[in-house]
């Protein structure tokens, strides 16, 4: 089975998918975020084999999300870093952080909790809209065809 190939829509949801929305990925880029950046401890952590977690660093690599710093010759070893694409990708982590709190969380409440650095606080993802700073939330949004969009198969 031919598997499709997401990063040649013209759609930036799709294109996104098509480097991280593999199941492993955004665990080991939550991984690398809070600080195991190391294959053994990815590896461990997560309980993925090793086959699978060499495959998804290299492909993460490739794109740009990842960056590797050696720090062992012999044999060779690697931290595992965020680029700044991936710090950037780890921004939509903090929505789906988000939802998962709020819908996936039950009882026993949310997992962790996260403390803003500048003011201490203790906060939650939040989306805004960048230009008037209100609410953001798709049931409040159109969504119009942009420069890259490709032609409508259907007109409606």
């Amino acid at each position: 089975m031919q598997r499709t190939r997401f990063g040649e829509m013209a759609c930036s949801i799709a294109r996104t998918l098509e480097i991280a929305g593999e199941p492993w990925s955004p665990l080991i880029i939550r991984d690398i975020w809070v600080g195991i950046t190391r294959f053994d401890y990815i590896q461990r952590d997560l309980r993925i084999s090793r086959k699978v977690l060499t495959e998804r660093l290299k492909w993460l690599v490739a794109q740009g999300v990842l960056e590797q710093r050696a720090y062992a010759a012999r044999p060779p070893r690697y931290d595992y870093l965020l680029t700044q694409k991936g710090l950037e990708l780890c921004d939509v982590l903090l929505a789906i952080t988000a939802w998962g709190d709020r819908w996936t969380a039950g009882r026993a409440g949310p997992p962790v909790l996260l403390r803003h650095r500048t003011c201490g606080e203790l906060t939650h993802a939040d989306l805004r809209c960048a230009r008037c700073g209100e609410g953001l939330h798709a049931g409040e949004v159109d969504v119009e065809a942009g420069p890259g969009a490709a032609p409508d198969p259907a007109p409606r």
